[in-house]
Order: C-alpha cells, then sequence, then structure tokens
C-alpha cells in the first residue's frame, strides 16, 4: 500500500490535486481519508461554542484516531470513517466504510504537523497557492457549502485561518517531497505527482 499526504493550506486546490488523481486509477485502487473526518466530536458544547472552534489548529483534529485507522487499512482491515458535519460542528452518528486499496491518499490543511502521521506517508505533497488567490475560493466555499456570510469568512480568516496558517500549516511545508505551486491550476505538477505513483504501483 502507497500512503499518499496531500497539505497545503485552506483552499490551496487540494481537493482539485485529489481529484485529478483519482481520475487517473481505477476506482478501486485509490482511497482517500480526508483529515476533515477526523476533526474532534464537539457534541458536548453548546453550538454558539462550537462556532468558535480553531478548524485550523493541530487539536482540532483526533490525530490517534486518524493514525490507528490508517494502519488498520495498512494491515487490510476495513475502516468504519467518521463523518463530520460544517453546520453543526459534530460528528454525524453514521460512518463511511473504507477498504483497503493500492493507493491512500490523506488530504488536510494540517496533515503534515504531526509527527506520526508524517512518519507513516511514503510521498508528502504539498499544495501551494498565493493568500489572495486561497482567500477568494474559501469565500466563494464556505458561503456555498457552510452557509457563512462574507463578514462571518473574512472574520474567521483574519482571526483564526490567516494565523494559524503562518503558526502551523505554512512551516509543514519544509517536510513536503513533493510542492505543487499554483494549486490544482499546476498541471504539470499533478503529472509529476501521477507519473510517481504509477511508478510505485
Amino acid at each position: 500500500m502507497l500512503t499518499v499526504g496531500i497539505a497545503g493550506g485552506t483552499g490551496s486546490g487540494k481537493t482539485t490535486v485529489v481529484n485529478k488523481v483519482m481520475e487517473v486509477f481505477p476506482n478501486n485502487e485509490v482511497i482517500v481519508i480526508p483529515q476533515d473526518s477526523y476533526y474532534r466530536d464537539n457534541s458536548g458544547i453548546p453550538l454558539e461554542e462550537r462556532q468558535k472552534i480553531n478548524f485550523d489548529h493541530p487539536d482540532s483534529v483526533e490525530w490517534q484516531l486518524l493514525t490507528d485507522h490508517l494502519m488498520k487499512l495498512r494491515s487490510g482491515s476495513t475502516i468504519e470513517m467518521p463523518v463530520y458535519s460544517y453546520l453543526t460542528c459534530i460528528r454525524e452518528a453514521e460512518t463511511v466504510t473504507v477498504k483497503p486499496a493500492r493507493v491512500v491518499l490523506v488530504e488536510g490543511i494540517l496533515i503534515l504537523t504531526d509527527p506520526l502521521l508524517r512518519s507513516m506517508l511514503d510521498i508528502k505533497v504539498f499544495v501551494d497557492a498565493d493568500a489572495d488567490d486561497r482567500l477568494g475560493r474559501v469565500i466563494q466555499r464556505d458561503i456555498v457549502e457552510r452557509g457563512r456570510s462574507v463578514m462571518k469568512v473574512l472574520e474567521r480568516y483574519h482571526d483564526t485561518v490567516k494565523p494559524s496558517h503562518l503558526q502551523f500549516i505554512e512551516p509543514s511545508k519544509r517536510y513536503a517531497d513533493i510542492i505543487i505551486p499554483g494549486g490544482g491550476e499546476n498541471q504539470v505538477g499533478i503529472e509529476v505527482l501521477i507519473s510517481i505513483i504509477e511508478k510505485h504501483l
């Protein structure tokens, strides 16, 4: 099993890179484990407090469960991946059954910040993008998918997203084996990553 970590700031184009990689390989050969599925369950906290949680801080992720699940997949076991809701900021009751595959893509903003998870990644990728471009994508996504107002998105960006990016995400770039500048628009960078995965397979 080949484990590929795809990190990068919020709105950098990680999902686009993941989707383009998945298009190349047959369905049963590649699975995606999103870091977002492993945000801690905050059901014990009032909704108002939940909405103030900094999801760009490493403490917001249940790393132990994520690394346990990765170990199980590597040993050939099936896992029940959590489902996280951005609207309620809690874990849903249902889970997603994920079977082992030849390639596992672990995708998320903070995945290169955790030493144990980092040690389990065969290839570490950082999707890099201009801060203004990222902010534009974040505004668009959070309004459409997460029901936030422009003011709320900008407030959150300045209060937590930007400071956490500079403190945790940007410094984790030094652990990357491959840096893809320009995010999902960088076709050459994505093709390099695909060819490396093909070579490993």
